[in-house]
């Protein structure tokens, strides 16, 4: 089968009507990508989009944009261009954070509903195998990238997954394609392109089909994980369902290698980052442990904590200084230590305040409406808020009287005072996937 005729196929299993997206970088695979879904949505009409993510890493991000401005106009498909920060402190490496602000950027520009396509062919799935081979990786990792899955409401999608990369250049040459070599693909102490360059050249002089058997053994990887995920999702049922607060009870009852699916089940439900395998065998070791003991194991962006009980998976938080303070009109974004929330606050006659904004230090007290004062340490037991969330808490005060506590990991006025109203503006929140 020819690459347009793969890329055709694709497009049918589009929902009719709705934008088709490329992820264009400005590279051979997602321009010749592009290429073949703008002739393929002009003998089957779709309406097609292109998004180029503006990272700013190097010298060379410039060219990058401006290379793909070019191809975009001349084949005629609008293009839209998301400029991103990298968070080269998140403790995800370079390329980790990297991917984290590009996700955020698709999932600000593709619609739900919509459908993204992203460029990588057979040879990156080779790659994505031995990386996660090397790192000691489950099946999951030994999967690789699928083909095609669901993504918080978008439909990503792989369709160049079978295809070799010598496929693709053939294909680039004869139709006379222009593309942009980003750099950084010669940097060999990046470990992909080690493996690019250097080590599967070298495997495919003894094995010439190397990088086919290994994606053929990608495949393998993933049907098995489909039957671990089946068992793990029924596991979590059985618990209760609530991916992100998991009985002990029951979770230590099961044989260990179901233990670690059913973590990692979860995490993927949550959009965290999976746990290495040495991270994941320490939390494992301590659910067990004394009911006073205060667990905690974290890896990279993701925390595992346990509390009466329990065991709790969710992202890791961002530290609150005790002396954070900022002032506010109780209208504008609720002004928070690591980003804005809209939020309000305001005396129940709506007339104008001025409130201030303090991390929670102890000893505050409410008047409640048919409760009369309250302590607000007590309030935050009788709720069962877990402790590492009530030393995040942030207290709205009104002419020095506390009026309102706020809960920023769940976004939730906890209480708030007799004679106020209080609400938050809810939003899809975006998770690195």
């Amino acid at each position: 089968m020819s690459l347009q005729a793969t890329i055709d196929d694709a497009l049918a299993e589009t929902p009719p009507g709705r934008v088709v997206w490329v992820a264009l970088s400005g590279g051979l695979d997602s321009s010749l990508l592009l290429t073949l879904a703008a002739e393929a949505c002009r003998r089957h009409p779709r309406p097609l989009h292109a998004l180029h993510v503006h990272h700013g890493l190097q010298p060379a991000a410039a060219d990058f944009e401006t290379h793909c401005r070019r191809l975009a106009s001349r084949l005629g498909v609008p293009l839209f261009v998301e400029r991103v920060a990298v968070d080269r402190h998140a403790g995800l490496g370079l390329e980790g954070a990297a991917r984290r602000a590009r996700y955020g950027a698709f999932f600000r520009r593709v619609a739900p509903g919509e459908t993204l396509w992203l460029a990588q062919h057979r040879d990156d799935q080779a790659e994505t195998l031995l990386l996660a081979a090397l790192r000691g990786s489950g099946v999951r990792g030994l999967a690789g990238m699928p083909p095609g899955r669901e993504w918080q409401g978008r439909r990503l999608e792989r369709p160049l997954l079978a295809r070799s990369r010598n496929e693709l250049e053939a294909e680039a040459e004869q139709s006379g394609l222009d593309w942009i070599d980003d750099p950084s693909n010669a940097d060999e102490t990046l470990d992909r392109n080690f493996l690019r360059h250097s080590v599967i050249p070298l495997l495919a002089q003894r094995w010439p089909h190397a990088a086919e058997a290994l994606a053929s053994s990608a495949r393998c990887a993933a049907e098995a994980d489909a039957l671990i995920e089946a068992f793990a999702t029924s596991d979590l049922a059985i618990l209760g369902g609530d991916p992100a607060r998991v009985p002990l009870a029951g979770l230590v009852a099961l044989a260990p290698e179901r233990q670690r699916s059913l973590v990692r089940h979860v995490c993927h439900r949550l959009g965290l980052t999976m746990p290495p395998s040495a991270r994941l065998a320490s939390l494992l070791a301590q659910l067990e442990a004394r009911p006073d003991a205060r667990v905690r194991v974290d890896w990279g962006d993701a925390e595992a904590r346990v509390w009466r009980g329990d065991l709790y998976l969710r992202p890791k938080s961002a530290d609150m200084a005790s002396d954070w303070r900022a002032e506010w009109n109780g209208m504008a974004p609720l002004p928070l230590p690591w980003g804005g929330l809209q939020a309000a606050l305001a005396p129940a006659d709506g007339r104008p305040v001025a409130l201030t904004l303090t991390a929670r230090q102890g000893g505050e007290r409410l008047r409640l409406a048919g409760r009369g004062g309250r302590d607000l340490k007590r309030l935050l037991q009788e709720m069962s808020v877990p402790p590492w969330e009530r030393e995040r808490l942030l207290v709205a005060w009104c002419d020095g009287t506390p009026v309102a506590a706020f809960q920023p990991d769940s976004a939730r006025w906890l209480a708030v005072a007799e004679g106020w109203r209080a609400s938050v503006a809810r939003s899809e929140a975006s998770v690195l996937a």
